[in-house]
């Protein structure tokens, strides 16, 4: 019901990386944030944006092994480590539901390490996990437990090197990824401190990406991604037990149409949910629409039709939205 029609700058980031010496990498990211970022919300009222450290990490290269400490990326699904801007859609997930401080970061220390150029890797890290600070209730780990985060991925076609990911190549490469991750926190899920209030906190997933440029020149990809979360049945209003999952299949058509190419695409999302083991419905996002590459994750413009069902009884609400984005690397 009701009609909007709003512009809004989602967010907008400025990167830095450097080499501080040999072996030694240095990584500084802010961000600028439309507080209502992407949630469908209507920004009527006027938008407020909030400027924040978004990444602040050094890597340590030692004997193969690189060593990350600081604010980043914890191991986790392949969306998250795309980010957003390295997605093959617009919107975010919405069955992506690790828990973090802000914009899927955490503070920690993790270890990376690839095989054959990235056919093969692996990365697992100790972080804060829930604290005060990320959890609006009375924080439930007491004994400051760590969150144990780990990602293996195998690649059965081109190697894809480095710990960041992304969901498209546009041809650049054929790709065939398989990977599983996994996070853990005991007492990380809960209200309170007391035994009955407070409960682990586990979620672990599973996520494909096939990629493959076609003899005519066009790009086929397909993509997909399996979680589940469990609280031990303990309510939490900061975290989601339940299962997800979500579809998605494109096509960069072969030739150019003025600065760029046209890649319709389709994706389904679809999510379980559960707050104290008792149901809370589900959600259902479908959407559907054209993105149009100029080059690459640098430059694109996206228009796609959306329609969100929140709720097993609720009204689907439809959308359509048209975005850019653009970067400067």
């Amino acid at each position: 019901g009701g009609s909007a029609t709003d512009f809004s700058l989602d967010n907008m980031r400025l990167y830095t990386l450097t080499q501080v010496r040999k072996n030694i990498v240095f990584e500084f990211n802010t961000e600028v944030r439309n507080t209502n970022q992407r949630t469908g919300a209507n920004n009527s009222g006027g938008l407020t944006h909030d400027i924040f450290v978004l990444d602040a990490r050094a890597t340590l290269s030692i004997k193969g092994f690189d060593v990350w400490v600081g604010k980043f990326l914890p191991p986790s699904d392949r969306s998250n480590l795309n980010g957003p801007y390295f997605l093959n859609v617009y919107d975010f997930p919405v069955v992506q539901a690790y828990p973090a401080i802000a914009a899927g970061r955490d503070h920690g220390a993790m270890v990376f390490k690839e095989y054959g150029g990235g056919k093969f890797k692996w990365s697992y890290g100790i972080f804060e996990g829930r604290t005060i600070a990320s959890n609006g209730d009375t924080n439930p780990d007491e004994n400051d437990n760590f969150l144990h985060a780990a990602r293996f991925t195998y690649n059965f076609w081109t190697p894809e090197p480095g710990y960041y990911t992304t969901s498209s190549y546009y041809g650049a490469k054929d790709v065939l990824a398989l990977a599983f991750a996994f996070q853990h926190e005991e007492d990380g899920a809960g209200t309170g401190t007391t035994a009955t209030t407070q409960g682990d906190f586990t979620g672990w997933n599973i996520d494909l990406l096939m990629e493959k440029k076609l003899s005519n020149g066009a790009v086929l990809n397909l993509e997909g991604a399996f979680y589940d979360y469990d609280t031990d049945d303990i309510a939490d209003t900061t975290l989601i037990q339940g299962e997800g999952y979500l579809a998605l299949a494109s096509y960069l058509l072969p030739n150019k149409m003025g600065w760029g190419k046209l890649q319709p695409y389709i994706r389904y999302q679809h999510f379980d949910r559960e707050i104290g083991g008792a149901a809370q419905g589900t959600r259902s996002v479908t959407e559907g629409g054209f993105n149009y590459i100029i080059d690459g994750h640098n430059a694109k413009i996206m228009a796609f039709y959306s329609g969100d069902k929140n709720g097993s009884n609720a009204a689907t609400v439809d959308s359509f939205n048209i975005g850019m984005q653009f970067q400067l690397l």
